[in-house]
This record gives C-alpha cells, structure tokens and sequence, in this order.
C-alpha cells in the first residue's frame, strides 16, 4: 500500500512540474504569435493543461481496460477545474474574482454548460441499457465534437471582434525566450505528461485495490486530482499576476476540452460506447459540475463583491459545498 501511494505522489510531482513548464512556453509561444490573453486561457492554456486527462483516459479504456477511471477522471476534472475557482478567490482577497472577471466569458462557461450537458444525457441513456450508437461509438460522440468545434470558432470571434474595439498596448514578457527554444521546451515538457498520463490509470488502480476503494470514487478523486494539477498551478500562476481572464478561462476551455476527450475516449473503446460500460453514479460528477458551472456564470455576471467572514464570495460558498457534496456522495455510494 506504501508503494502505491508513493507512485502517486510521484505522477502528482510529474505531472505538476510537467504541467508548469507547458504552460510556461505555450504562453511564451502564444505571445511570439500574437494571440489574445483570453485566448490563450480559453483555447491554448487549456489545451495545454489538459493533456493529462487526454492521455490518461486513452490509455485507461485501451491499456488498463478501465472506463470507470477514464469516465470519472473526465467529469471529476470538470469538477475540480471549478472548485479552483474558489481558491482565485480565496487568493485575491480583498478583491472578488467575480468582480475582475470579463462578463465575456460567460460565453465559454455556457458552452461548457451544454457540452456537459450532453455528456450528462448520455449517461443517463446509458442508464436504461446500450446508448443509440453506430458501430462502437456513441451517437453522442459526434455531437460533442460538433459543439466543440462551434464553441471555439464562436468563441474566437467573439473575441476577436471585442479586442478590436479595445485599445490593447502590446506587453512582451518572453524578448529572452525564442520561439524555437519554447517549442522545444513546450515537446519536452508534453513527453513527460504523456508518460505520467499513461502511467496514472494503473497506479490508481493499485491504489484502489490497495484501500479497498471502487473504480468510480478512484477516478472522479484522485485521478482527477492528478490530472487536473496543471490547471491549478497554471491558474493560479495567472491570478498571481493578475491576469484574471486568463486563469478563468483556463478553466472553461479545460472542461470544454475535458468532454471532447470523451469523445475521443468513446471512440477509442471498442468493446462498445464507453458511457454504457461505465458506472451511472459518474452523473453525479456531471451534474455537480453543471450546477457549479451555472454558479459561476451567476458570479461573473453579478459581479459578487460580498466576502462572508472576509474569505471568498457567497458563490464560493457554493462552489466549495458543491464539490465537497460531489465528493462524499461518490465516496458512500461507490462502495
């Protein structure tokens, strides 16, 4: 039992200092190209940080033959991608992060809200035997990545035409950094996640096996603890620095991100859609995550500026409830 926490501690020190330096030069080389703040949260920052769970669902329904860690690694990263909300706000204090995000992103957060939306259906499709399906993929698979697509061509334009209205002062931070080293950097670095990726499904199941603890919980806690490590220091790094849009952004276009690896995952599964050979309790994730999504669309539109006890925001509160109760709920019931 020794061991397999000691292989978990060491995919989390990996895959936080892998998921740092990815980060780093896809800032550095989004900055070389001239591509927005926001952007880079929403499209590259997110990408970058979610190639843990792309490659630990991959190797967790094709190496491990594991689809409960695939599927709830997915919607326990959702999840937790929005509990760090409350660590931002927690960390800007005496400021709101409400209060200094874009009202522009609400548009990513409401795309994110359908497509796990989508997943959510599915599983509840699953629920009552086989999903519509074509071959050994989902109907739904195709949907998602359709939503996908229109997510980010709607959201680039949106962005674009609101920076065209800005007066925006270039501000380069990376003059001693060349493109070429970032992209060797940003190689390197995503090698080291690839190889921690394929590596966590199995650790999570000897750590399972270990603690006498269920597929489902393994994968919606710990797995998605581990993969979602990039996110959180990558977000927080940006909220340190006061680039808010960006850490919240980083977030949506993770769980954007996060669902089309599903999709991906689905269509890796041969033994037939993915959804249906998982467990339902997996809805539970999805749901908290949608709850915590609408949350915090009602923050940023708001605007909260109230902090009970001076800590974080009522929405927070919320968030931080929401996830505990996601957890919990996973814990008692998966046993």
């Amino acid at each position: 039992m020794v061991m397999a926490w000691i292989e978990f501690a060491v995919c989390l020190l990996l895959i936080g200092l892998a998921g740092s330096r990815l980060s780093l030069y896809g800032d550095v080389i989004a900055e070389k190209t001239g591509l927005s703040g926001t952007w880079i949260g929403i499209l590259m920052l997110a990408t970058v940080t979610s190639l843990p769970e792309l490659v630990t669902a991959l190797s967790a329904v094709t190496l491990a033959q594991a689809p409960d860690i695939a599927v709830g690694g997915i919607f326990g990263s959702c999840v937790f991608n929005l509990a760090i909300i409350v660590l931002i706000d927690f960390v800007l204090r005496p400021d709101s992060v409400y209060e200094r995000t874009n009202n522009g992103l609400i548009v990513s957060a409401c795309y994110s809200l359908v497509i796990i939306g989508v997943g959510a259906f599915s599983l509840v499709l699953a629920g009552y035997g086989e999903p519509p399906h074509l071959l050994h993929v989902s109907l739904s698979t195709p949907l998602i990545v359709a939503i996908y697509l229109l997510a980010m061509r709607n959201i680039f334009t949106f962005e674009r035409s609101r920076q065209a209205e800005m007066t925006v002062e270039a501000d380069f931070d990376y003059l001693h950094v060349s493109l070429p080293k970032a992209v060797f950097g940003y190689t390197a670095a995503s090698l080291v996640v690839v190889g921690v990726g394929i590596w966590l499904p199995f650790v999570g199941e000897d750590l399972g096996a270990a603690m006498g603890w269920q597929s489902t919980f393994i994968g919606s806690l710990f797995i998605a603890l581990a993969t979602s490590l990039p996110e959180m220091v990558v977000t927080l790094a940006a909220a340190r620095l006061g680039a808010i849009d960006m850490a919240v952004g980083n977030l949506f276009g993770s769980n954007l991100f996060n669902i089309l690896v599903l999709a991906v995952a689905d269509s890796a599964f041969l033994p037939g859609p993915l959804l249906a050979a998982a467990s339902p309790l997996h809805l539970i994730s999805a749901l908290s995550s949608m709850i915590m999504t609408g949350l915090a669309v009602v923050g940023i539109y708001q605007g909260t500026r109230h902090r009970p006890f001076r800590i974080v925001g009522w929405v927070s509160v919320f968030l931080a409830l929401a996830y505990i109760l996601n957890t919990y709920l996973i814990f008692v019931l998966d046993r």
